[in-house]
């Protein structure tokens, strides 16, 4: 008795140190895992940094002005894309830490580490209602007002950015083309939609503002007066803005010259208004109409917000089965199972997946599904799986037969973590929405340099006699 005792004990100690060395290997590999991860992230932002400067540069040099306004467009896009990899790489780095710290406290009792399942959201069909003044709009008077905007689109350590549109009071509404598609998103995700605009008219070149407000200055104050104001706002060699004795002049100046983007209106998505279909929601204004590069905003962006979660267009499980006729236990069909989506099907053969043969049966899986596994069956060592769904009032249950005990649990862990996948993912798991795939960038149309300043301007030649 003893000695079985002696045994059991040793027996448990193994068992024990073989749990522990699972764990640590575990761990070990989340590390390496983690590490590879950091690594990726810092070559992004490697990579962000060297666009960025790509960007400074061919904005310094822009001398066209729809060429200045893509420079900064992507200058912007740069440093917030730097921006969001940093914050994902310091919050990778906290989970190393409380990993660290629930491996330590993981002896007091098993961890639940069961994680949904991640998915594709897209958004499409951007449209931001614009409301101009009737004497603008309809009477076609006032000053032109242009300015150049896009769509900035964050979700997580994922941004895009849409196509620039050049808007003014012909337009009544803002349009993004842009199919974006971020593809490893959670249920928890919050997609950040920023529109961001630039005035037109303003000057690419660095000591340009100062310029023009010389000019206008010598104007009102003569032509000796404006002579010396002319010189002593005139850039020097070294400074962007400096006066006769080298001292910078107290003007708001960037550090990189050209035209700037500001925040004009931003709002955010999240799980709750994914729906396969076109629908509005609120726009948070973050300017006023005093600022130059205000667009009068409706207050509503209206786009398309699908997701596709990977339970519902990846294979979840998949193996053989036998598939049991009544309460004749002698009486299967062999099967090959794949459970993807709402469906478990059923095929004879694996080779029918592949060549799109339709399945011999087909079980429903959704969240009123019931899903037990049965006793051992006496007379077979064969294990058992019962789903059972309601259908026109009545219940039917499907019996599946599994080889071992192993496969039992492998396919039961299987459907468990699909029911979670679908509960934290809800109506998305419903159907399966579609997603188009965004088509390739078009090169935009080089806009003619205009013959006459009056283009610029905006004003008709034709009031104008001919000489």
């Amino acid at each position: 008795m003893l000695c079985r005792n002696q045994t059991a004990r040793a027996t448990i100690a193994r068992g024990s140190a073989l749990e522990m060395e699972i764990r640590r290997g575990k761990f070990r590999r989340s590390i390496f895992l983690d590490t590879l991860q950091d690594s990726d992230i810092q070559k992004k932002i490697d990579h962000e940094i060297r666009m960025r400067d790509g960007a400074c540069k061919l904005l310094a040099a822009c001398s066209q002005r729809d060429q200045a306004l893509e420079a900064s467009k992507n200058l912007l896009t740069c440093n917030a894309r730097i921006m969001a990899y940093m914050s994902e790489l310091q919050r990778m780095k906290e989970a190393q830490v409380m990993q660290r710290v629930a491996r330590r406290s993981s002896e007091s009792g098993p961890l639940d580490d069961r994680l949904p399942c991640k998915g594709k959201v897209a958004i499409s069909d951007l449209r931001i209602p614009l409301m101009w003044k009737d004497t603008e709009y309809f009477k076609n008077k006032g000053e032109l007002h242009r300015c150049a905007v896009f769509c900035l689109l964050q979700l997580g350590g994922e941004i895009f950015d849409t196509d620039m549109v050049m808007v003014d009071r012909t337009l009544t509404d803002i349009c993004f083309e842009n199919t974006v598609i971020f593809n490893e998103a959670s249920p928890g995700f919050e997609l950040r939609v920023e529109l961001y605009s630039c005035c037109s008219e303003d000057d690419c070149s660095a000591g340009s503002t100062p310029r023009k407000l010389a000019s206008k200055l010598s104007s009102s104050l003569g032509r000796t007066a404006g002579k010396k104001m002319r010189a002593a706002m005139d850039p020097g060699a070294c400074s962007p803005i400096s006066n006769g004795g080298g001292a910078t002049l107290l003007l708001p100046v960037s550090s990189v010259p050209g035209p700037k983007y500001h925040l004009l209106a931003h709002t955010a998505l999240s799980l709750a208004h994914v729906q396969d279909s076109f629908r509005t929601h609120d726009l948070t204004i973050a300017a006023n109409e005093d600022c130059s590069f205000w667009v009068p905003l409706y207050g509503s962006v209206c786009c398309r917000l699908a997701s596709q979660p990977k339970c519902m267009t990846q294979q979840v499980m998949s193996g053989r089965l036998k598939v049991k006729h009544g309460n004749d236990s002698q009486s299967c069909t062999n099967v090959y199972g794949v459970l993807k989506g709402t469906h478990l099907f059923c095929y004879h053969q694996q080779q029918d997946m592949d060549t799109n043969v339709d399945p011999a049966i087909t079980i429903g899986i959704n969240k009123e599904t019931r899903i037990r596994a049965a006793e051992r069956d006496p007379h077979s060592k064969a294990q058992s799986i019962c789903i059972s769904n309601q259908y026109g009032g009545e219940e039917v249950t499907h019996t599946l037969l599994t080889e071992t005990r192993d496969d039992t649990q492998h396919w039961m862990e299987a459907f468990w973590q699909h029911f979670y996948d679908m509960s934290q993912w809800k109506h998305c798991c419903e159907d399966l929405m579609k997603i188009d795939l965004p088509s390739p960038k078009k090169l935009a149309p080089l806009t003619p340099k205009q013959g006459s300043l009056y283009h610029e301007m905006g004003f008709n030649m034709d009031i104008f006699p001919a000489n």
